[in-house]
């Protein structure tokens, strides 16, 4: 899971949780008021009643209820019972409603002043009234319906609100990280872009000096270091190529020179030409390590328009010179964008380079000691394809077919320094172009080569 989603989903199970518990305790606490309200107005009720049956002489058990059933509310259903000392029902507001009452009800009211109970869709209210005579039990059993139906609507309301807010929550929660986190998105797509070819790219930072602007910073501080210290590589590489050519040289002359010499006998002849191929392999080998430090140097870039079957023909030419007995064939799929597919930018000694060490690689591993070499275009993109038989590569070997120095089994007994599609591959990435290996069927390999 991303930081963003991440982030995303911590923010909105908070809010979904304290939304959820800030709802519960809404309920709850309007639940309680509710009881307590409506047990108020019970209370209220029971004593009116008792004190007019003991303090109003004119009234009695039928005018009072009498004036009961003329002031219930019916919404509430009410039901009245008062008892006196001894436990007889001394006053009943409506004969048809019953309260499920008992002697030991009215002792716990004699004993705790008040109780307050659920009887199925009933609440009851009980209360001792004590006078300097006589004891009075009331007990008054109504249905809350305003109050139960106020409860139900508020229960409603906060589960839709709670159902329509959190997924709002959940889409602005998405939106706004989605937002604040763009710039990390930026910064992840610039780095992710970095290669040795681009170690000038830095990143902006905004003034405003938040987390990202820090790491940017610190970002651009390595990048530098590293952008010098790749630089002083690629500077000794070249310096230490360049003095080594020289001695080389003299070397490779002065052994040369020995060798044509008539005076030199054929014992000494044959050990100065093994000599005299070690060095040449030592040559090929500092020539290779010039090439691969000048590639990343920009000042070899140009944008010219080069032909690239010309480079091709030419880079065949070269190849020939060195290995004569090879045998290159050559194809061209004709298309109607072909002639534009063939202008590649780029530096035409560079790219002759490359393909001259991809015709060489084939050459050298075929086994018929020849390779067809085939021009074509797809979705407008410059296609040269390179097929050989002979012995192919393991997968892990394909994995690091383009890292320096790496050579596969097929190279025993093949001379070789395992640098050539290293130069390969880092001349196409100059020139935003690309190289694939592939495996057609069995004992063939194709490299292909594609012009962006």
């Amino acid at each position: 899971m991303t930081l963003k989603n991440r982030i995303s989903l911590l923010v909105s199970l908070l809010f979904t949780i304290l939304f959820g518990l800030a709802s519960t305790v809404i309920f709850v606490l309007y639940s309680n008021f509710r009881k307590e309200e409506f047990r108020d107005r019970l209370e209220i009720k029971a004593l009116s009643n008792i004190k007019l049956l003991v303090n109003v002489k004119e009234v009695d058990d039928q005018l009072l209820k009498m004036i009961d059933q003329n002031s219930i509310n019916k919404l509430y259903d009410e039901k009245t019972l008062v008892f006196d000392s001894h436990f007889k029902l001394i006053y009943s507001s409506i004969d048809d409603a019953k309260i499920n009452w008992s002697v030991e009800d009215l002792k716990y009211l004699k004993k705790h002043k008040t109780f307050f109970k659920q009887q199925g869709d009933y609440e009851v209210y009980g209360v001792f009234y004590d006078t300097k005579d006589k004891d009075f039990y009331a007990l008054i059993s109504a249905t809350d319906d305003y109050g139960k139906r106020k409860l139900l609507f508020l229960r409603y309301t906060l589960i839709v609100s709670y159902i329509l807010f959190t997924c709002i929550c959940w889409v602005l929660t998405s939106f706004m990280v989605k937002k604040a986190m763009n710039p990390l998105r930026l910064f992840h797509q610039k780095i992710k872009n970095i290669n040795e070819n681009n170690l000038d790219t830095r990143i902006a930072s905004k003034s405003n000096k938040d987390e990202i602007d820090l790491i940017a910073n610190e970002f651009n501080f390595m990048m530098d270091r590293i952008e010098i210290s790749y630089q002083k590589q690629k500077e000794f590489t070249a310096h230490a190529s360049h003095e080594l050519r020289t001695p080389l040289s003299r070397i490779t002359s002065q052994i040369e020179n020995t060798i044509t010499d008539s005076s030199t006998s054929a014992k000494e002849k044959t050990f100065l030409t093994t000599i005299l191929s070690d060095v040449n392999h030592l040559t090929e080998l500092i020539n290779s390590l010039l090439i691969l430090s000048k590639i990343d140097n920009k000042n070899t870039e140009d944008n010219e328009i080069q032909r690239m079957d010309e480079v091709l023909f030419s880079a065949i030419e070269n190849l020939k010179k060195s290995f004569p007995e090879f045998v290159i064939l050559f194809e061209i799929e004709e298309s109607d964008n072909l002639d534009t597919a063939l202008e590649v930018k780029g530096n035409k000694n560079l790219l002759e380079i490359a393909l001259v060490n991809v015709l060489k690689n084939a050459c050298i591993y075929s086994d018929n000691k020849q390779a067809l070499v085939k021009i074509s275009t797809l979705k407008n993109q410059l296609v040269i394809s390179v097929l050989n038989t002979g012995k192919t590569l393991s997968e892990a070997e394909q994995k690091n077919l383009f890292q320096p120095f790496m050579r596969g089994k097929n190279s025993k007994g093949k001379s070789g320094f395992g640098l050539g599609l290293r130069i390969v591959h880092r001349i196409l990435t100059l020139h935003k172009s690309s190289i694939t290996y592939s495996i057609p069927s069995d004992k063939e390999n194709l490299f292909q080569i594609f012009f962006h």
